[in-house]
């Protein structure tokens, strides 16, 4: 394995509905689930929270 990417394994629970919209996806775009999922949490945008420990 690429150790590249061997650094978090995680597994998801989908309902049929969203597994198969994935399958559909990757079907049509010819890409891998795994990337296609890495791209959509790289597009998350998170705004910093400022740490409670400052109180």
């Amino acid at each position: 394995m690429n150790k590249k990417w061997a650094t978090k394994r995680l597994t998801i629970n989908l309902a049929s509905g969203e597994a198969e919209r994935l399958e559909k996806y990757c079907s049509i775009t010819g890409r891998p689930a795994t990337d296609v999922i890495r791209e959509l949490i790289r597009s998350l945008t998170v705004e910093e929270v400022p740490s409670q420990d400052n109180k």
